[in-house]
């Protein structure tokens, strides 16, 4: 014989009920043996929950209890719920005039929706031609006198489990209720929190059945609650010990008592989904595939107790005392964890337990108050616990380093005995997050990175294209899903949870929205999103401000705006202070080289203890192809700065690119990569604009181009034999003080050398360090160019993820 448990969801009204009935249609047309188990349908135990506490406190109830009645009635035919409607209304009737209820009662109230719900199924399943009997459990399971959590009395049950089905077998389907019982009082009892689950398995230990088939509304057992996990996956099969931890530890499909009785028997236990039957579910056996982790599963409506007091420090016996007092209240603990020095004990106990918890445990160590051994006892509300099933502490640090780089800080966590299970309390706010970053970091599915991308004009247009382009070979490739969730311009931004798409350009016009930077953060902690990084491809000094804002809210920065880093060394200092104490990651390769590794080689030479001695080299694309074309063909000076500004190798306004200014900030950043404090005024720049073009409108600079050629002529005519024109960066100087010297200019270098060698808009750079002498270890490579930044911002992503 096989036990069929439907849940609430699968008996709700419209396909749930009517999936229910085919599936029990289905398993008696080939001929199987079957008993079926159910729970109230739909959500009405709580309807019966909110109605019985409306009747207490003399609040209006009866459109309520109407609602209730015909939703159990629906369209449904030949089926008469009138006893249990008018034990119902007693009930409340009652209830309303005193005021109050006992856990009597309630288990009386609730009782009736587990026997609307056989009834009903009895009646439908009798309509199709189907021998249904209709089985009260309260006949069956006896219990204790303990309302509203009773524990069966096994040899009685057994008995009458047992007799009943020696009456009612063959071709009889036993429709049972869930969840009730009767004590030897012939009351009614309650089996408290998955009650239907445990009839079933004690049905099916006590008539050693073949299978448990427990159908819910999911397709089995998940990695987490796909609910609050997306990307959860299935899982196959479980043993029974692994199924009991995870219903320990909070699973909602599980509870432990469900489980004992069938690890007894060994039955097999098998989670299936009332609408996809033809799913597979997941299989709980004696034994599983293999180890490892298995799930992660919550605990909600907890609070968090602790007990705080340096004088208990080589105290014997404090734990004991708490055990004591709480037990005596029947307070449960589920989750503790304390110092071997006892000065400091946290423990979990259920929300509604904790002011109670909070009183006993005051009274039992007031003495304690008095001689200040115990400083204080509180309790942190909102909070829920994560267990990692199949986790142990050898491996643990790799998702509470996610979790503490996506600043959720657990509260308190332990392992189990055998070391298989580790178990977090976590802020209820930061459980979505929390479990996504876990379950991203120790399952192998893509770890979701969640990127809000500022400025979408030429740099930041391509890298979103890139992005889209490349997204799907990385998530094969490197099991990172890039989640592009927000991208905005100076007016608007787009936002979607879920990830923009190829017509990102077009919804940004027509689904644009106004906002700020604490709209976006806001969006992203509402939305639980993890693994945050915000992109800036502006030019934008306004923008900067934001920097630290985005980094104590959880963002990581990746960015080709050069001017954070050539602001006030004051702010400088200041940005990577909060990195720092929110261990958060500030990538800019793209500031001075474009794509080319540069910051990332001065970077590991520096912290290798090399001493850089001296950086010089050619910093800009634009002007590198200005003055290698200039210097090797026989052109005028105006005619090959038009041809740059032509192929957009310059800003609009070229001034922007000629007045040194650009070449001087990136100088600026590698110097405060060596440590050094320059700012900006330090540095000498040598504007290659006449000073009498400087000022006016562009389009006025534009068409007086001509002026500039007799004097780069000039100086091209004075150079010696064999020599060529290079803009150059140049730090010098004893860099290991506190300050550099910094030059910007414009020199004559040999055509053989290897900046004379440079060609196009390649650019290139030279370290000198103590250890490498006079031959410099020399970077060079496409050195401007929408796409070469857009690639080089990606790098930075990129390496971050794996940083993450």
């Amino acid at each position: 014989m096989k036990i069929l448990k439907f849940g609430g969801k699968s008996l709700a009204n419209g396909k749930g009920i009517h999936s229910v009935i085919n599936i029990i249609e289905d398993k008696v047309r080939k001929n199987e043996r079957i008993t079926v188990v159910l729970s109230a349908r739909g959500n009405t135990t709580d309807e019966l929950e909110e109605i019985l506490e409306k009747a207490s406190k003399g609040k209006p109830y009866q459109e309520q209890l109407e609602v209730l009645k015909k939703y159990q009635l629906d369209d449904f035919k030949g089926v008469d719920f009138t006893q249990e409607f008018e034990t119902l209304d007693k009930l409340f009737e009652g209830v309303s005039l005193l005021g109050d209820y006992s856990k009597r009662i309630k288990d009386q109230v609730l009782s009736q929706g587990e026997v609307i719900s056989a009834k009903l199924v009895t009646q439908l399943l009798r309509e199709k031609d189907i021998k249904a009997n209709f089985t009260d459990s309260r006949s069956l399971i006896i219990t204790d006198t303990q309302f509203g959590d009773a524990q069966p009395l096994d040899k009685l049950s057994k008995e009458n489990v047992i007799s009943h089905f020696n009456k009612h077998n063959g071709t009889t389907v036993n429709v049972v209720t869930g969840f009730i019982a009767s004590n030897t009082n012939n009351e009614t009892t309650t089996l408290g929190r998955n009650g239907s689950n445990y009839t079933a398995s004690l049905l099916a230990n006590y008539l050693e059945a073949e299978e448990l088939q427990n159908f819910t509304h999911v397709n089995g057992i998940y990695t987490a609650n796909p609910d609050l996990v997306p990307d959860a996956k299935k899982i196959e099969r479980l043993s029974f010990a692994e199924a009991n931890e995870l219903a320990y530890f909070g699973a909602n499909i599980l509870h432990a008592k469900t489980i004992i009785p069938l690890i007894e028997k060994n039955i097999p236990l098998r989670i299936l989904n009332t609408f996809d039957y033809k799913n597979d579910g997941t299989l709980i056996t004696a034994t599983s595939s293999e180890k490892g982790i298995k799930s992660l599963s919550v605990i909600e409506d907890v609070a968090l107790i602790n007990l705080e007091g340096r004088g208990l420090l080589g105290k014997v016996g404090v734990d004991a005392r708490i055990f004591r007092v709480l037990a005596h209240k029947n307070i449960s603990v589920s989750i503790i964890s304390q110092g071997s020095s006892e000065r400091g004990i946290g423990f979990v106990v259920e929300a509604d337990k904790a002011k109670e918890a909070k009183a006993v445990l005051e009274q039992e160590f007031e003495s304690d108050f008095h001689k200040r051994d115990v400083s204080g006892i509180s309790i942190e509300e909102n909070v829920s616990v994560i267990s990692i099933i199949g986790q142990d502490l050898s491996t643990f640090h790799k998702p509470y380093n996610a979790l503490i780089k996506n600043q959720v800080i657990p509260l308190l966590f332990n392992n189990t005995v055998t070391g298989a299970t580790v178990s977090l309390v976590v802020k209820k706010e930061q459980l979505h997050r929390a479990l996504n970053v876990i379950h991203g970091e120790i399952f192998e599915i893509a770890k979701k990175i969640n990127l809000a991308i500022f400025g979408h004009g030429l740099v930041g247009g391509t890298l979103i294209e890139q992005i889209l382009k490349s997204s799907e070979q990385i998530e094969k490739r490197k099991k990172i899903n890039l989640n592009i969730f927000a991208v905005a311009n100076s007016r608007k931004v787009l936002l979607d949870k879920n990830g923009i798409n190829k017509h990102w350009k077009d919804d940004i016009d027509e689904k644009g929205i106004s906002y700020t930077i604490e709209d976006i953060v806001r969006y992203a902690d509402e939305h639980h999103l993890e693994n945050l990084i915000a992109i800036d491809n502006t030019a934008s000094e306004a923008f900067t401000a934001h920097y630290i804002h985005l980094v104590e809210h959880g963002f990581d920065l990746v960015s080709s705006n050069k001017v954070a880093n050539t602001l006030s060394f004051d702010f400088y200092k200041k940005l990577r202070e909060k990195l720092e104490r929110n261990q958060k990651q500030y990538l800019y390769e793209t500031n001075v080289g474009a794509g080319l590794p540069l910051i990332d080689t001065i970077k590991l030479l520096h912290l290798s203890g090399e001493n850089i001695t001296r950086i010089k080299g050619v910093f800009s694309g634009s002007l590198s192809y200005l003055f290698n074309t200039y210097s090797n063909e026989n052109r005028l000076f105006s005619e090959v700065l038009q041809e740059a500004i032509d192929k957009g190798f310059t800003e609009p306004d070229p001034r922007e690119d000629l007045c040194g200014n650009d070449v001087g900030r990136k100088l600026l950043i590698l110097a405060r990569e060596l440590d050094l404090s320059n700012e900006f005024d330090d540095i000498n720049i040598h504007n290659l604009i006449p000073e009498e073009l400087r000022l006016g409108r562009a389009q006025e600079f534009l068409e007086k181009l001509n002026n500039l050629n007799p004097v780069y002529q000039k100086i091209k005519e004075e150079q010696k034999p064999n020599h060529v024109l290079r803009y150059i960066g140049d730090l010098w100087g004893d860099l290991s003080k506190e300050k550099g010297n910094l030059d910007v200019k414009l020199v004559s270098v040999p055509q053989s050398s290897a900046l004379g060698q440079v060609k196009g808009s390649d650019s290139i750079f030279e370290i000198y360090t103590e250890s490498y002498g006079d031959q410099p270890i020399v970077i060079q490579g496409a050195g401007a160019g929408a796409a070469v930044t857009a690639r080089g911002v990606f790098g930075d992503i990129l390496r971050l993820t794996e940083k993450g």
